[in-house]
């Protein structure tokens, strides 16, 4: 080969590579260089069922997704617990990319992350609104921020409510009735510890399958929220529910950091702004759910007594091992940070 044909096949060689790069998308503004705009499938993974007040916000935040996104986002909802059995495993799997996002309770994040544990303090928060000037100020956004070291992108806190004990011995009035009892928690050291301290015999298990270990009697009595206490029918296993508001139990938007940071600037303020607007909605729905599915458990037959402010206290004071044990560990200016959103 002469010098004119190498240098003729050098060419035609170049402009084949570049031909190739034209074609390909550019990313910078989720576009390709054809005009054409980039597709997204974001992947919504959660326990709950369709009737929960999560489920409903979600159906809003996949139409506001797709719809200020041009459809560029397409948005897939997986509720029920019909890709993963718990919070955990849904939470592994946005860390590994497998799906892009899940609405777990919070409390599993503490396995990811330990700063988290701080929100599963026993009778940390007196009342909804303390939580959310907690969750919504700085404390909750250098939690949320902090979910880039575990490969997660922190969107926005949502709830579940706050938690109350269910059993099949009687009403619950003092930590002497729980003694010895099979007691199903969370999957958080935290949880579990607090109803040991109780004296209950307490160990974690998974939620999607708690139900039939309620039914079959693996545990006796557990804790959740109202909302799914009667939407996953746990008054027909549980003779009875104590309002004792021991935890409030927050939810989270979170959703794998890579995706999140490979979408154009423009998609990632839909996908913000469709959070925050998820954030409001949901908690105002799940403030009327509470009150609606609790005249429901009532119905159903379900014994309800709530603990009296001199009660609580009993409880408070017999969890401090909890507090002894955990908040050197989780650092006692996040404490601190979350106890005076209580002022």
């Amino acid at each position: 080969m002469n010098m004119k044909q190498r240098a003729a096949g050098i060419l035609l060689l170049v402009a084949i590579l570049l031909i190739s790069a034209c074609g390909r998308p550019s990313g910078g503004d989720g576009t390709t260089s054809e005009g054409e705009s980039e597709k997204y499938t974001l992947r919504i993974a959660y326990l709950v069922p369709e009737e929960q007040s999560t489920h409903i916000a979600a159906l809003n935040f996949k139409k506001k997704v797709e719809e200020d996104s041009d459809g560029q986002i397409e948005v897939q909802l997986y509720p029920n617990g019909s890709l993963y059995a718990s919070d955990r495993e849904a939470i592994e799997a946005v860390q590994l990319g497998n799906i892009e996002m899940t609405i777990p309770a919070v409390a599993p994040l503490a396995s990811f992350n330990k700063k988290f544990m701080v929100f599963d303090l026993p009778y940390l928060f007196n009342t909804d609104e303390a939580a959310y000037k907690a969750l919504d100020g700085e404390l909750g956004q250098s939690l949320l921020d902090d979910l880039a070291n575990n490969d997660l992108k922190g969107l926005v806190f949502a709830e579940n409510g706050f938690r109350n004990i269910s059993n099949n011995d009687g009403p619950v009035e003092a930590p002497e009735d729980l003694k010895g009892i099979k007691f199903r928690t969370l999957e958080n050291p935290v949880h579990t510890d607090t109803f040991k301290a109780f004296g209950a015999n307490a160990s974690p298990f998974a939620f999607g399958e708690l139900y039939t270990a309620l039914q079959q009697k693996t545990y006796d009595a557990m804790e959740n929220p109202i909302s799914l206490f009667y939407t996953n029918k746990f008054y027909e296993v549980q003779d009875y529910l104590t309002l004792s508001g021991h935890v409030y139990a927050a939810t989270i938007l979170v959703m794998n950091n890579d995706f999140y940071n490979e979408l154009p600037a423009g998609l990632q303020k839909v996908i913000d702004e469709a959070s925050m607007e998820y954030r409001t909605e949901q908690r105002e729905l799940a403030h009327k759910q509470d009150e609606e599915f609790l005249g429901k458990i009532k119905e159903e037959g379900t014994k309800v007594n709530e603990l009296t402010p001199e009660q609580k206290q009993v409880f408070r004071e017999a969890a401090q091992s909890v507090y002894d044990k955990y908040v050197p560990e989780i650092g006692e200016d996040l404490v601190d940070q979350a106890l005076k959103a209580n002022d």
